[in-house]
């Protein structure tokens, strides 16, 4: 007999929430065997190859803040996955750059993203997906639009 959920395990932001940590914590169990995590995973699928990344690029893809981007960075930098260099065009801006062992570890982090993907497409028809894109850019757009 299935459990009956609580009504704050009920509400639209739980279930987004623990399907999204699921997602994670499933990604860090299979990365972890790269020597990385989710977050950076996804840090470096989003650094620009040739252009490099602004700090606050970076971040906002993230959906942090820079400073709270300046961790990971430092982390990353220390792992040698990344190096910084001030923007040519704007001094004060940072941009972040793949190592060649970034570019490896992205590269893994790309495969799993995509196989994860392709999974989830074989269990999903084209019209569950649609609604759930669409379902999903609907909840951010009401997200970021929403005075108490």
């Amino acid at each position: 007999m299935a459990s009956k959920l609580k009504p704050h395990q009920e509400t639209i932001d739980y279930l987004v929430k623990i399907v999204w940590q699921n997602m994670a914590n499933r990604y860090n169990q299979i990365v972890a065997d790269f020597g990385i995590t989710q977050s950076i995973g996804y840090l470096l699928i989003n650094i620009d190859e040739e252009e490099g990344t602004t700090v606050s690029q970076a971040a906002a893809l993230m959906g942090l803040k820079s400073t709270s981007l300046s961790r990971m960075l430092t982390q990353l930098e220390t792992t040698n996955l990344i190096y910084r260099q001030s923007n040519k065009g704007d001094k004060r801006s940072v941009k972040v750059f793949l190592t060649d062992l970034g570019k490896e570890k992205r590269q893994l982090a790309k495969v799993l993203v995509k196989q994860f993907n392709g999974y989830l497409n074989e269990h999903l028809t084209d019209r569950e997906k649609t609604q759930l894109v669409n379902t999903l850019k609907k909840l951010n757009q009401l997200t970021l639009g929403f005075k108490p």
